[in-house]
Parts: C-alpha cells; structure tokens; sequence
C-alpha cells in the first residue's frame, strides 16, 4: 500500500512539477500582468504550450495521457515533449527509493521525527526535481523555488530538535549549510562569477542543511564534482564541448545532494572498512 500511494503521490508531484516549471518560466519572461496572474500555479489552467487551448481533466493524467495522445496536443495535433513523462516518472521512483532506502526506517519502531522527516523531504524532493528540470532547460536556479525550500528545510530542523529534544539536528545542518555554501561563496568570489553561479551558493546551502553534517556535506561536494566530472570530461575530449562552455552545475549538485542523503553513511561505512580496518 505504501508503494502504491508513492506511486500516484509521486505522479501528482511530476505534473505538478512540469506545470510549475513552465508557468514560472512564462511569468519570468511575461511584463502583461493578466498574463501573469493567468499563469499563477494555484489559479491558473493548465494550457497547450502551443495552442494555449484550455486542457480538460482527461489530458492531464500524468503519463497515461501522453501515451493515448502519442505524444501529441489533442486540439492542435504538436508534439508534446517527452519531458513530461520522463519527469513524473522520474518523481515516482526517487520518491519510491527514497522510502525503501531511508536511513530511519530500517527500525521496525518508527518516531515521529523520522516520519515528518520523510514527508519534509518528499516534499523537498518535488522542489529539487524542479530545479533541475528549469536549470537543465534554461541554466537558472529560480529564488522562487529555492527559498521556499530552504524556509521549508529550516522548519523542518527547527521541528527536529523540538522532537528528539536535541540540538543536534541544528548544529549539524548549520555545518552542512555553511559547507555546503561555503565553499562555492569562495569559488563565487574568486571568479567574479564566472566558475559558479550565485544560485548554485544558494542550492549549496539548502542542500547542506537537507543532508546535515559537515561530513555529508563534503561527500555531497565530491559526489557532484565526480559526475560533473564523469559527464563533461569524455566531451571536451571528444571536441563536443569547450573547456569554457557553461555548463548548468546545479543537477549534479541534486544528484549529489540526493545521493549523499539516501546512501551516504553506506558509502562512508564502505570506505573506512575499505581503506582504514
């Protein structure tokens, strides 16, 4: 039952994620205030990207409705793009892996902190997927969406030490935050802007207090530096891109961010046992 209910979470999540997307981007670039208020994620219908045909409920369900229409608006026959199901897809298994690997749930007692800390982090997970889709599509990291992840992240630590009667939860995300952010503020600044971008200094704060600690978040830094690595190197050798081609960090910083929470201590506990017992 728990997967099942992930299942159609994690879809309703991936719709709502490519609709945020897309309206956000519209608003960003859109000066007509009535235009502006047609696109509010919370008032606003959902529309064909090319058309603007008002779409009903039968062209909204996640997945299913891109496969009968093959792909294609009902009402002026354009593709529609792939993103869609891949995103909600995508929302389905991070957020079905996130329950089967969650550290605190290998306990057969559950707290309450680690319940409201799950929930917290779907919910945080949803915003995350965001952020890469609109980085990977427009390299930007928009403050609407970081900053009410990180009011978001802060309650949740603030509701983590009232549970475990503990101020460990905000000491460790305080480390992982100015780690986290840290270390790009310095690359931010030493390049004048031109080696990292302000908005991924204001994703590596988030993430730091999302995977707490100052050795999470190391690892975090390392994980996306190595698939950043992993992706542009065979590129640049190959002559498909430049050594000063930009390139959008913040998916990799996710991925990282993603990783590190879900298998983190794992991947610590096999390298000491590795290389130092």
């Amino acid at each position: 039952m728990v997967i099942i209910s992930l299942t159609l979470l994690g879809l309703a999540f991936g719709s709502f994620i490519n609709a945020l997307v897309w309206r956000l981007h519209k608003q960003s670039i859109t000066k007509n205030k009535k235009q502006k208020a047609q696109l509010s994620i919370v008032n606003g219908r959902s529309r064909c990207v090319h058309c603007r045909h008002k779409l009903g409920m039968y062209d909204l369900i996640p997945v299913l409705s891109w496969l009968y229409l093959r792909g294609r608006c009902r009402y002026c026959h354009e593709p529609i793009s792939l993103q869609y199901p891949l995103v909600e897809l995508s929302t389905v298994i991070l957020f079905i892996i996130s329950y089967l690997y969650w550290p605190g749930f290998q306990d057969s007692i559950l707290e309450m902190a680690e319940v409201v800390d799950f929930g917290v982090w779907l919910a945080a997970l949803t915003g995350l997927i965001a952020l890469v889709v609109y980085d990977l599509r427009w390299m930007l990291l928009p403050n609407k969406i970081i900053f009410p992840l990180l009011g978001l992240a802060g309650l949740n630590v603030l509701l983590q030490s009232i549970l475990t009667s503990s101020a460990d939860p905000l000491t460790s995300s305080l480390w992982g935050a100015l780690i986290g952010a840290g270390i790009f503020y310095l690359l931010f600044q030493l390049s004048d802007g031109q080696w990292i971008g302000g908005g991924d200094v204001k994703l590596g704060f988030l993430l730091g207090i999302l995977v707490g600690g100052p050795l999470p978040a190391f690892l975090m830094l390392f994980i996306a530096s190595l698939l950043g690595t992993a992706y542009s190197l065979p590129r640049i050798i190959g002559g498909g891109l430049t050594v000063k081609a930009r390139l959008p960090f913040g998916p990799f910083l996710i991925a990282g961010g993603i990783i590190t929470k879900l298998f983190g201590q794992g991947i610590v506990d096999w390298y000491l046992n590795s290389f130092f017992y």
